[in-house]
């Protein structure tokens, strides 16, 4: 009981560190996460802010990304989504270790089959499903990779290295065409909104793969 109060102080403490330093809208992003992410903070207290850092720089890297013509712009499930992914765990690992970011990236997983359960759709009005945690898993291990590999590599340069590997096909998206739309493996578009259920028939294909 001790050890457990003990805890819950010190997440108090860092929350409190959180809302003071970080802008409102981190703040609020933050105070949303689900309840396998929160658990993480709170059994890695002394990596949780270093964390919490790393993770709003991918997303406002990715944002700006999604901007630019270097990807395919895509933030749902794209090239854009998976370098968000690959670079999270690659800054990950080099700042708090491989470990912590692998558990941090499952924790995250584990949040969207909560909101899958609980019927929350994503800003593209579809639910999280199997093949977009999948592609998640995926280019979370091939980050952490990339950080075990290059330790001390700048954060400059391990950008263009995530772009680069995205290019050669080294990681994963879901198959889209130029117009967005998912297709299964047949290359038929599918209606996402149709689906209520985890597995789906989206197809992970190769991060280079050329839209139709």
């Amino acid at each position: 009981m001790k050890r457990l109060l003990f805890g819950f102080t010190f997440f108090l403490i860092l929350m409190s560190s959180l809302q003071s330093e970080a802008q409102d809208s981190k703040w609020k992003r933050f105070r949303q996460l689900e309840g396998p992410e929160r658990r993480w903070v709170i059994t890695h207290l002394f990596k949780a802010k270093r964390a919490f850092r790393i993770s709003m720089e991918a997303l406002h890297l990715a944002d700006s990304l999604a901007q630019d013509t270097i990807l395919d712009g895509d933030l749902h499930d794209g090239q854009v989504d998976a370098f968000r992914h690959a670079y999270w765990m690659a800054r990950l690992t080099q700042t708090i270790g491989w470990r912590a970011a692998k558990s941090l990236g499952k924790a995250h997983e584990k949040s969207n089959y909560k909101q899958f359960k609980k019927g929350l759709r994503k800003e593209e009005n579809a639910l999280p499903d199997k093949p977009s945690s999948d592609m998640d898993f995926y280019n979370n291990d091939t980050g952490i990779q990339i950080g075990l590999n290059y330790p001390h590599l700048p954060t400059d340069s391990l950008q263009q290295l995530v772009i680069e590997k995205i290019r050669n096909g080294d990681l994963i998206i879901l198959k889209k065409d130029k117009q967005g739309h998912y297709l299964d493996k047949n290359g038929n578009p599918i209606d996402t909104t149709q689906y209520r259920r985890w597995e789906t028939p989206k197809c992970l294909v190769p991060s280079n793969f050329e839209r139709p």
